[in-house]
C-alpha cells in the first residue's frame, strides 16, 4: 500500500480494509513531505482524514538543573527549572530512586533536554553546578564510567535535535532547582 492509499469502507465489514484502487471512489492526493493525517470514524464507522497543525516552535529555553542523593548511592530526587516557555517558568521535581548524585545530576539534565524537546524547542542553555555533568558534555571530560554511559549518551543524544548549551554555575545560583531535587528526595525518603 503506498503513502497515497486511504482505507474506506464500514469497520464491522469483512472487506474493511480494500485498497481504494480497488474502489470506484474517486482517488484520494498523494501525501506531501511531513504532512500528517490522522484517521478517526466517524458515527457511521467511516475513515476520514483530518489535517494537524504543526505544534507551536518555542525559541529559546534556559534550564536550571540540579540532581541530589541522601548518601551516595542513597534515595535520590532531581529539580529542573525551565525558563522562556509562553505559560511562565516549568519546575519539575521528581524522585529518581536510589542512585549516586552524578546519576542524579545526569537525570536531571536528561529531564530538561527531553522537555525541550516535547515544547520543540530550538535552542536550549543549561545551568548546572555539577562540575563532572558540565565538562563531560561539553568533552572536557571523557565519560567513562559505565553507570554514566548510557546517561552520557542519551543526553548527546537528545542535545543534538537542539542548539544546545551547557555551562557551570555554583550552587548558590542554582538554589530553585537544588531546592526542588531535595523536596523530591526527602518527600519519598520519608
Amino acid at each position: 500500500m503506498s503513502a497515497g492509499d486511504l482505507l474506506t469502507g464500514d469497520a464491522n465489514s469483512p472487506d474493511f480494509c480494500t485498497n481504494v484502487a480497488q474502489t470506484k471512489e474517486k482517488q484520494p492526493k498523494p501525501l506531501k513531505v511531513n504532512q500528517i493525517i490522522v484517521l478517526t470514524r466517524n458515527r457511521v464507522g467511516r475513515i476520514f482524514k483530518r489535517a494537524v497543525q504543526e505544534p507551536e516552535v518555542m525559541s529559546e529555553l534556559v534550564a536550571y538543573v540540579d540532581g541530589g542523593s541522601l548518601g551516595n548511592p542513597g534515595p535520590s530526587g532531581i529539580g529542573v527549572v525551565i525558563n522562556g516557555g509562553d505559560s511562565g517558568p516549568i519546575r519539575i521535581a521528581k524522585w529518581i530512586g536510589h542512585q549516586d548524585n552524578n546519576v542524579a545530576e545526569y537525570a536531571a539534565l536528561m529531564e530538561a533536554l527531553q522537555c525541550a524537546v516535547s515544547l520543540n524547542a530550538r535552542k536550549l542553555h543549561v545551568y548546572s553546578d555539577s562540575q563532572v555533568v558540565v565538562r563531560q558534555m561539553t568533552g572536557e571530560y571523557t565519560c567513562r564510567s559505565p553507570r554514566l554511559y548510557s546517561l552520557h549518551w542519551t543526553c548527546r543524544k537528545l542535545a543534538r535535535s537542539l542548539n544546545f548549551s551547557i555551562s557551570h554555575v555554583p550552587r548558590k545560583d542554582n538554589a530553585e532547582a537544588n531546592r526542588l531535587a531535595q523536596t523530591a528526595l526527602r518527600k519519598r525518603a520519608n
